[in-house]
């Protein structure tokens, strides 16, 4: 009796505060039954535009790159937002990060973003063809549906993410966090959107970085994650609340040392860089998707359904934040 209550004082005193401020379960997740009409369709056309760029849009192929960047400003251009490019220079080459902002008489600002390069001679399907039509659809939803905003927001499309620029001050999204911390932006939050569109329904067909997660999280992959930083629970909080209350699909969290491989693993790294918080919405990349950085990260591959429905809470969450 006496080990039982030790273990049970134990599981009380440090694994469940643990769990919590890992996991930020939302116990009582509230639904709204909101009409969110995002269009699938819209979601098919813009990744098969990015996945049959031939060749490949990869920090080589410059040419490449620009026809996705012209194809995004003039998605954004008919949203009635103010529209820019912000050009910079990496290895004596120009590269594009397309910015689109709404509610510009607002002092403080929620940046979404996605990056638009591939890694290597790929199609780039999931990785990050998938994050890209979100964010072009999210953009369109508040175009379309005129929320109350309580924030202005950038939508931003990213150029090298990829190595080799991976972790340097060419990122894309390095450049454009700098700029505001240079600007001294009041920013909310940044939502980096990381491959959004693979899922799976097998059993074991999800993995993380650390074995015992296996005991707290799905070992099947069709949920997506909101990930954050320790120390940045109440941003993961919030943008899984929203999620959680209009989305037809699991949605988990976790708050993680960037030690834990693929914490830090996108454009939210250089907004923490920079001071401010971010969380990524992302559908565990190589932990699930073995397509990852393959050519077989095809449109194919993709399960459009699950993605409207995390097009549709990261809506919820942009707007409510």
């Amino acid at each position: 009796m006496k080990v039982i209550t030790a273990s049970l004082l134990i599981v009380l005193l440090v694994i469940l505060p643990l769990l919590y401020l890992i996991g930020n379960p939302i116990l009582f997740p509230k639904s709204n039954a909101v009409d969110i009409p995002v269009q699938k369709d819209r979601l098919i056309k813009d990744v098969t535009f990015m996945a049959e760029i031939d060749p490949p849009r990869n920090h080589q192929n410059i040419v490449s790159l620009n026809t996705v960047a012209d194809y995004i400003q003039k998605e954004f251009e008919q949203l009635e937002m103010e529209t820019s490019i912000q050009t910079f220079i990496a290895e004596g080459a120009e590269y594009k990060n397309v910015i689109a902002s709404i509610g510009t008489e607002h002092s403080s600002r929620i940046v979404i973003g996605a990056h638009y390069d591939v890694c290597g001679d790929q199609a780039g399907a999931d990785d990050n063809a998938s994050a890209v039509a979100g964010l072009l659809e999210v953009a369109r939803l508040v175009h379309e549906l005129k929320p109350e905003l309580k924030h202005r927001i950038d939508f931003v499309a990213y150029t090298l993410e990829e190595p080799p620029f991976y972790n340097t001050e060419f990122m894309g999204s390095a450049v454009h966090a700098r700029s505001l911390k240079e600007q001294n932006v009041d920013v909310e939050v940044m939502i980096c959107l990381e491959m959004i569109g693979y899922f799976s329904d097998e059993e074991n067909s999800q993995d993380y970085p650390i074995s015992p997660l296996k005991w707290f999280y799905p070992t099947t992959g069709n949920f997506i994650a909101v990930i954050g930083k320790l120390g940045q629970n109440k941003p993961v909080r919030k943008v899984k609340k929203s999620m959680q209350s209009v989305a037809d699909i699991d949605v988990r969290s976790i708050n993680a040392p960037k030690i834990v491989q693929g914490i830090d693993f996108s454009d939210h790294r250089s907004y923490w860089a920079q001071g401010y918080d971010a969380v990524m919405v992302n559908n565990t990349a190589f932990y699930r998707n073995k397509n990852y950085h393959q050519k077989t990260d095809t449109v194919d591959s993709l399960n459009f359904n699950k993605m409207a429905e995390v097009v549709k809470g990261v809506y919820w969450a942009l707007i409510n934040y």
